[in-house]
C-alpha cells in the first residue's frame, strides 16, 4: 500500500507527517506501507524549511534528505490512499483525480469525526512548528491499526 500525504508546498506539513508516519508504521512493524509527499503547488527539489528540519530532529525524525515535489495525475496514480492537510488540497486532489481515496489527516486514522484542517506553520515561529507536529502526531496515531494488513 502507498499513502500519500499532500500540503501546499511540500516543505512543512506534508513532510513531517510523511516522516512522522514513517517511524509509526515501523515502529508497528507495517513494512508493507510505503509513505510519500507532495504538494499542490510545489517547487520540484526544494528541502524540507529549516523549522520542519529543527522539529524533525527535536523527534528523530530526519527530514535532510526530503525534496519537495508537485503534485501530478502520475503520482497521484501511484498512490492507494491520500491523507490531505485542508479542505482546499481534498477539493485539489479530487478535481485531479476523481477516483482517489482521499481523506482529511484530521480525523482519519484516530476514528474522531474532527474534520479539519492542520494548521500551516509557513512563516511561523518553531512553536508554531512544533504545535502542526503535535497536531500531526496525534491524528496519525491510528494509523498503523486503521490500515489493514
Amino acid at each position: 500500500m502507498r499513502i500519500l500525504f499532500v500540503c501546499t508546498g511540500n516543505t512543512c506539513r506534508s513532510p513531517l507527517a510523511e516522516a512522522i508516519a514513517r517511524r509509526m508504521l515501523s515502529d508497528a512493524g507495517r513494512t508493507d506501507i510505503e509513505v510519500a509527499s507532495a504538494g499542490v503547488q510545489a517547487w520540484n527539489g526544494s528541502p524540507a524549511s529549516d523549522e520542519a528540519l529543527l522539529i524533525g530532529l527535536e523527534r528523530n525524525l530526519d527530514l535532510s534528505g526530503h525534496r519537495s515535489r508537485q503534485l501530478t495525475q502520475d503520482i497521484l496514480a501511484e498512490s492507494d490512499l491520500v491523507l490531505t492537510m485542508s479542505a482546499a488540497h481534498l477539493a485539489h486532489v479530487r478535481h485531479m483525480g476523481p477516483g482517489a481515496n482521499v481523506h482529511l489527516v484530521a480525523g482519519f486514522a484516530n476514528n474522531t469525526r474532527a474534520r479539519r484542517d492542520i494548521q500551516d506553520p509557513f512563516g511561523g515561529d518553531l512553536a508554531d512548528y512544533r504545535e502542526t507536529a503535535d497536531d500531526l502526531e496525534c491524528e496519525l496515531s491510528g494509523l498503523p491499526d486503521k490500515i489493514a494488513p
